[in-house]
């Protein structure tokens, strides 16, 4: 169990000579759970340090009914709010990870096909729960410095744990926020990573390998943090 625990961290550590040999023992059960149980902390964290009450005020004011509540009933909105934020938080580790783990892992398969390398699916889905070790430490910190604080907004999300250029220029337009948070430690070390990963489980060329984990990566910054939020942007104006 040791020896297991040792291999699935070691491509933190060790990214060069750490990957190959856990991608090969097809080490994906620990680094899985890791990611998951991570995600869960870092989700309940913030919740229960989260202050709903802003939002749960504003939504009233909207429906015009902030004048017509209680103090009991707009204390039981803030905690009703807050637990469901605490529940959607868990769900996804528990959900939202694994899956995608699963697409991460089909997105190598197709991408291997595309350049004629053959191999089994349980290496690309190892390569996949291996490269997403650093957003797994990156959930634990954010958990521990959430826990750290009294009480969070949700425009303080991105200052908790600072990580992209996104915390250096909070106020710009939806699409380059979402470029500059792209530009992120956590996010492009699991890029490289993944090419690594790729590199020991189909046996490409590790500088074209990083290439692919980096354009794979890229290509998500681009139609999840830019292209949708600049479409809802624009529709919003």
């Amino acid at each position: 169990m040791m020896a297991a625990v040792v291999q699935s961290a070691k491509p933190l550590i060790d990214p060069f000579d750490g990957i190959g040999p856990a991608v090969q023992a097809r080490r994906w059960v620990l680094p899985a759970l890791a990611l998951c149980l991570s995600v869960s902390f870092s989700g309940a964290s913030f919740a229960s340090r989260w202050d709903a009450a802003p939002m749960v005020m504003q939504q009233l004011e909207k429906a015009g009914e902030l004048q017509k509540v209680t103090e009991q009933e707009l204390s039981d909105k803030i905690q009703t709010t807050r637990r469901l934020r605490l529940v959607g938080g868990v769900a996804k580790g528990v959900f939202l990870a694994p899956i995608a783990l699963l697409l991460i892992a089909l997105a190598l398969q197709l991408s291997a096909w595309m350049f004629g390398q053959r191999t089994g699916f349980s290496r690309f889905f190892s390569v996949a729960c291996l490269s997403l070790l650093p957003v797994a430490l990156f959930h634990v910190l954010f958990a521990v410095c959430a826990l750290r604080q009294f009480s969070i907004s949700d425009r303080q999300y991105p200052l908790i744990l600072p990580s992209s250029l996104a915390a250096v220029f909070p106020n710009v337009s939806p699409p380059l926020q979402g470029l500059l948070s792209g530009v992120d430690l956590f996010n492009l070390w699991s890029a490289v990573l993944l090419g690594l990963g790729f590199s020991a489980a189909s046996g490409m060329k590790r500088g074209k390998a990083v290439l692919l984990g980096l354009g794979l990566y890229a290509a998500y910054v681009g139609v999840f943090l830019v292209g949708i939020p600049g479409l809802m942007a624009g529709r919003g104006a």
